[in-house]
């Protein structure tokens, strides 16, 4: 006997194994069942028992005094159904009744609604009372259930919770839960050791004082015992303020890549809902879920969303569903019960509106006040953005930082990002200063729009004007130094001033009113040369006269008002609509700014008549080509000593 090879069976691979319907799949499967039953059931219903309507006119004339009608059954003493004899239904007239589907020709064949059924019976007695007795139709009457309509209403409902759950699974399935009732759980995504953040604080730059106060809690979390031993305790919560693309939530990222706990994010707005309890049920969820991990920090972004003062506009607006989340969240923070182990962190650029409640110590213990970056730490900001560009050798960092003065770290991203986009557009290898300049005006300015003006007596005004700017506050001690003057039109501005001012904290009387004869070099430029002015400076104007009110009525720089300042910084007064003023201390205000606007315009115009030589030559050289840079202007208006700023500019 020989002994016979068995084959192996070949082995299957697992990615060809048949897939089964997922549970999404089958409810899928079952939703188009379910529709094609109701069609089916429709097509049936609409068709299989239907009779045509007629009236009582054309009852009598076509039907009953042709002596067709075998019977009449009235149906719930609302309806009645007409039965043809069949013999007749070849008549010609009822050529109608072949039209519907799955007819019967038993009948029924015609109904009437009807109105009375006792005057339906007497017309009927009277349109027979001359037939004899054994031709004339007896009514039958009869009860039904029209399991038709019921059905009709019941399958619809069927069907809207049946894709009412599908839809509730889904959100369902998303929290994790399986509850169809889940949206009252916390959206917050949590980040653990494994899924944390890739961002840490070696990707920060300045900010140093607030990195330090963050790390400080970071090594808390990881080394309690060093501060557990004399006695401190871990901070409750951490208040974030500062104004926009200052890094706050970066900052938070920052933790949660450096923190060795779970880290729970999400934004203020997620405990706003429509409806009632769901936002202070998040708050509990949240916080129950931070307390079963501890310890745990929780961050949550834009808080004035929700932590709102509640004590503000109840005259216009009222939201007891949002106050209900914030008196919830005040409890879970400080309350009755022990929130040991679990650290808030919030961030907001609007403190000035938040509940004093959720500032005190014990809730938020920290306020961390992020400020706009000086020139040492963009300096860094840029280093650390650069490193993923590559740039060319001729980029001046320094040079980059100190043309970028009032810059947020966000600004800062932009710029590089904007002059990569720039060199690669221009299918460039590498990155170069240029394309910095360029991008730093694109962001500053906006888009170039070269085709915007249409008129060379439109190019000419632009010049004059732009050039009385230039003139005006190359000749001012305290404006800031002007790098470049420009009539190509970017954004909504038909030209432009570039200054590089200095960085400052406070500003002088003397400083305010050469700003002010600067932004109105423009204006008295046109009505030296033209006689005549125009609408082009809007924004001059407006500039100028906030600044004149911010003088008089804030910083108390006005002789005649004196050191008194009407600014609220709580912003009660905005909202009830009232002036923390009388009448007559609101005129001397207004005559006050006027004044002093009108000085300053007296001054701007004899610094133009004085050197209107140097205004001609500027201008002409702008009509020729359109941008001047510093060289230039030095060579027009001579050598000017001047510290060199951030850049800004003069928006025609």
């Amino acid at each position: 006997m020989t002994n016979q090879k068995k084959h192996p069976e070949p082995k299957r691979d697992p990615k060809n194994k048949p897939q089964l319907p997922s549970n999404r799949g089958k409810a899928i499967l079952w939703f188009y069942a379910l529709l094609a039953l109701i069609l089916i059931f429709s097509l049936f219903a609409n068709y299989g028992s239907r009779t045509k309507e007629i009236s009582w006119l054309e009852f009598d004339r076509k039907m009953l005094s042709q002596n067709d009608v075998e019977k009449i059954v009235v149906v719930n003493q609302t309806i009645a159904k007409i039965y043809i004899k069949e013999d007749r239904l070849s008549d010609p007239k009822y050529s109608d009744l072949q039209g519907f589907f799955f007819q019967s020709k038993s009948g029924p064949h015609y109904s009437i609604q009807l109105g009375s059924l006792e005057r339906f019976e007497n017309k009927l007695e009277e349109a027979q009372k001359d037939f004899p007795k054994e031709e004339r139709i007896q009514i039958t009457y009869t009860n039904q259930v029209n399991w038709i309509n019921y059905v009709s209403w019941i399958i619809p409902m069927v069907l809207i919770i049946f894709v009412w759950m599908i839809l509730l699974g889904r959100m369902g399935g998303k929290g994790g839960a399986s509850s169809m009732f889940n949206f009252t759980k916390s959206t917050a995504k949590l980040t653990t050791r494994e899924t944390k953040s890739k961002i840490t604080f070696d990707d920060i730059a300045g900010l140093k004082e607030a990195k330090t106060e963050i790390m400080e809690l970071v090594d808390f979390l990881k080394n309690p015992e060093t501060y557990t031993r004399l006695g401190a305790k871990i901070p409750t919560g951490i208040m974030l303020v500062g104004p926009p693309g200052t890094g706050k939530t970066l900052l938070a990222k920052a933790v949660a890549g450096e923190a060795q706990v779970p880290f729970f994010f999400l934004s203020g707005s997620e405990f706003v809902e429509m409806f009632v309890g769901v936002g202070a049920s998040r708050v509990r969820d949240l916080f129950k879920q931070a307390k079963a991990q501890a310890p745990s920090i929780i961050f949550i972004d834009e808080i004035d969303a929700v932590g709102r003062a509640r004590n503000r506009a109840n005259f216009f607006q009222s939201n007891d569903e949002r106050e209900n989340t914030l008196n919830q969240l005040l409890a879970e923070l400080d309350g009755f019960g022990v929130n040991t182990g679990v650290i808030v962190l919030a961030a907001t650029n609007r403190a000035d509106i938040l509940d004093k409640a959720l500032l005190r110590p014990g809730r938020f213990d920290r306020h961390i006040y992020l400020e706009l970056p000086d020139k040492q730490e963009r300096i860094e900001i840029f280093k650390v953005h650069l490193r993923p560009i590559k740039k060319a050798k001729d980029i001046d960092v320094e040079l980059l930082a100190s043309m970028c003065p009032g810059f947020s770290g966000a600004d800062i991203a932009n710029i590089c990002n904007e002059a990569a986009l720039i060199a690669a557009r221009q299918h460039k290898k590498l990155v170069h200063q240029s394309d910095f300049m360029k991008a730093r005006d694109r962001i500053v300015g906006g888009l170039e729009r070269k085709n915007r003006i249409t008129s060379q007596k439109e190019k000419e005004i632009i010049a004059y004007h732009e050039a009385g700017h230039a003139v005006v506050s190359w000749y001012l001690k305290h404006v800031a130094s002007l790098v470049k003057v420009s009539i190509i039109p970017r954004g909504k501005s038909l030209g432009s001033a570039w200054y590089l001012p200095e960085e400052r904290q406070i500003v002088t009387k003397s400083q305010f009113i050469d700003q002010i004869c600067a932004s109105l070099g423009g204006r008295v430029a046109e009505e030296i040369v033209f006689e005549d002015i125009s609408s082009g400076a809007l924004d001059d104007l407006e500039k100028v006269t906030k600044q004149a009110y911010s003088m008089v009525a804030y910083f108390g720089l006005d002789e005649e008002i004196g050191p008194i300042s009407f600014y609220d910084s709580t912003g009660k007064n905005e909202q009830l609509l009232v002036k923390p003023y009388s009448e007559d201390t609101a005129k001397k205000i207004d005559k006050e700014v006027r004044d002093l606007i009108n000085s300053a315009y007296e001054r701007t115009r004899d610094i133009l008549v004085e050197h209107r030589d140097e205004l001609e030559k500027l201008t002409r050289l702008l009509i020729k080509q359109e941008v001047v840079e510093k060289d230039e202007l030095e060579d027009i208006l001579g050598k000017r000593n001047n510290k060199n700023e951030k850049v800004a500019s003069e928006n025609l």
